[in-house]
């Protein structure tokens, strides 16, 4: 049986970012402090647990003063940092420069909304971690969007400025778009921002060709992943054969039966060493039956 790797699996630049700078404070201080779960990722966070890092949330910050905080590449609101600041808290921001700067774009959509009497709208997951930090750019005004169909609460008589979480669906976003616009009086103030990152939107195509050229796929992602999510539904849809999994404990033999090429994948908080733990495990279940 052939067993491959997709090699374009694996952590996006800002996370890559992230756990480099934990990393490299780990190594100096022997401990640091992480305000929520540092990726999507159950394994990974669990190593870098055991390096020292201890999650927090923020109710824990008040306790932390004159410690190291590290900021994910998620991002925070601007609360966080004047409450950091208050408290004497050093800031380790790991934030992703995509989500950075798409912070500053809806805080400055956010001021001209303002000034004309108009509503920021965030097509995102109310919750997520990346969707919280950029709600705070807007003072927790924004309208939080989840679906393509989700558009009841968007006051079309007011000016629009819509913006998208990082890791959505990019055929998702155009789908809400148009559904909007075709809601909209004519001549409307309607603007959607093209706020997507390009290395999530790219990885469906590259994960079409992949998982199409394998008899079976296993996706790798932790419970929690939005982006794994996606990511394995949309390989589902091209490839029946898809099993999503956290680690390679789940791997069932039974998915195995019959097939002459497994393909593993992952999202983009799927660290590489957890695939290749994949990979073994499928080796094994091969040599064993």
């Amino acid at each position: 049986m052939e067993i491959r790797i997709d090699d374009n699996a694996g952590y996006c630049f800002g996370v890559v970012k992230a756990i480099g700078a934990a990393e490299e404070e780990l190594s100096k201080a022997g401990s640091l402090y992480c305000l929520g779960d540092i990726v999507h990722n159950s394994a990974e966070v669990e190593r870098l647990k055991n390096k020292g890092l201890r999650v927090i949330d923020h109710s824990m910050l008040p306790s932390l003063s004159g410690r190291r905080v590290l900021i994910r590449a998620h991002g925070e609101p601007p609360e966080t940092y004047r409450t950091a600041d208050a408290l004497g808290i050093s800031l380790i921001d790991a934030t992703c420069p995509i989500v950075l700067a798409l912070q500053q774009r809806i805080r400055k959509g956010y001021g001209e909304m303002q000034r004309i009497g108009g509503q920021i709208v965030i097509f995102g997951k109310p919750g997520h971690a990346e969707v919280v930090g950029l709600n705070g750019q807007t003072d927790g005004t924004a309208i939080i969007v989840s679906s393509p169909d989700d558009t009841a609460a968007i006051d079309l008589s007011r000016p629009i400025r819509l913006f998208s979480q990082t890791t959505k669906s990019r055929e998702d976003y155009r789908r809400l778009i148009d559904n909007i616009s075709a809601l909209l009086p004519e001549g409307a103030d309607f603007v959607a921002y093209d706020t997507i990152c390009n290395r999530v939107a790219n990885r469906a195509k590259e994960l079409e060709s992949f998982a199409t050229s394998v008899d079976v796929l296993l996706f790798v992602a932790g419970a929690n992943s939005s982006n794994g999510h996606y990511l394995y539904e949309y390989c589902r849809n091209v490839q029946p054969c898809t099993h999503l999994i956290g680690n390679a404990a789940e791997v069932q033999p039974a998915w195995l039966l019959g097939a002459a090429s497994v393909g593993i994948s992952g999202a983009t908080s799927t660290p590489r060493w957890l695939m290749e733990e994949v990979a073994a495990a499928v080796e094994n279940l091969t040599l064993n039956n």
